[in-house]
């Protein structure tokens, strides 16, 4: 380990053992594969928590990829790019969406997915030190896919959710992304939502379907946190790159990304059992291993 990242642990001690920090808990919302409504969940999601009161930092950590500015009809004038390769601070990326929703939009259209070295790594845990704790919730868009990197963000997270749909396809690739995690590290807490569901017995089969194979083969509880409707109003959202939430906040698809949020917030579910904070996992699981 060298001297560089041996200062920034120190700093994080220092600064965790002498000041009282706000609490804030992460969570990653991740898919097997593309196209079951990622992206689209963690906005309305992230709107829902920000409309309760809570106070919500969403980034579009899927490089290459990213849409969370566009499902907002939103132009950037930074993204997560510019953090990790250009060496910006987090503040100058950092932007406002609706309700007051502070967002990093993740640089779409790139050729090359990044690589984090460790000189980005550094950059990436001081700016988190620095501006986390004015946050309840950090909430990560992940990109499809199972990079080294990505899952060594995704083993410090507080929860991570996994997007899935009724799909034999969704469901295979929901389990893969599942088992990955769990053999990596089996305390993370994990919970499933069923996205674009024609009947609500559906949803519960598909849960109930990865739940019984994650308990047989992997010795692992899984969470299920809800379901969100096949709601035509999502998909006229969508083109009007306006969130659904807001824009037909009775539609069915609303109510639905209403009570996970509540749920998600209030009341009992799978919880961490470590108080450790995210960047001092990071930083054990980049530099320590």
């Amino acid at each position: 380990m060298n001297d560089q990242a041996a200062s920034l642990r120190e700093k994080i001690v220092t600064k965790n053992n002498k000041l009282h920090f706000k609490k804030y808990r992460t969570l990653a919302i991740i898919s097997g594969k593309g196209g079951v409504g990622k992206s689209n969940f963690s906005l309305n999601f992230s709107l829902s928590l920000q409309k309760a009161g809570f106070s919500v930092l969403l980034i579009d950590f899927d490089i290459g990829m990213a849409n969370i500015d566009v499902l907002m009809g939103k132009s950037s004038f930074g993204s997560i790019i510019d953090l990790l390769n250009n060496g910006k601070s987090l503040r100058d990326v950092i932007q406002k969406g609706p309700e007051g929703l502070s967002y990093i939009p993740g640089g779409s259209g790139l050729a090359e997915i990044f690589k984090m070295d460790k000189e980005t790594v550094q950059h990436l845990l001081k700016e988190l030190q620095n501006e986390a704790i004015h946050y309840d919730y950090l909430l990560f868009d992940m990109g499809a896919g199972m990079t080294e990197e990505n899952l060594k963000l995704l083993l410090a997270m507080d929860e991570i959710v996994v997007v899935t749909t009724c799909e034999p396809t969704s469901i295979t690739d929901a389990y893969a992304a599942l088992k990955i995690i769990t053999i990596s590290n089996n305390e993370i807490p994990l919970s499933i939502v069923v996205n674009k569901v024609f009947e609500r017995k559906l949803a519960d089969k598909t849960f109930y379907r990865i739940q019984s194979v994650s308990r047989k083969f992997l010795q692992k509880e899984i969470g299920f946190l809800g379901s969100v409707p096949d709601d035509r109003y999502v998909t006229k959202s969508v083109m009007e790159q306006t969130p659904f939430l807001l824009a037909y906040p009775k539609c069915n698809a609303s109510k639905a990304i209403t009570n996970i949020a509540t749920s998600f917030a209030h009341e009992g579910r799978i919880t961490s059992k470590t108080d450790t904070p995210m960047i001092s996992k990071l930083f054990h699981l980049f530099f320590e291993r």
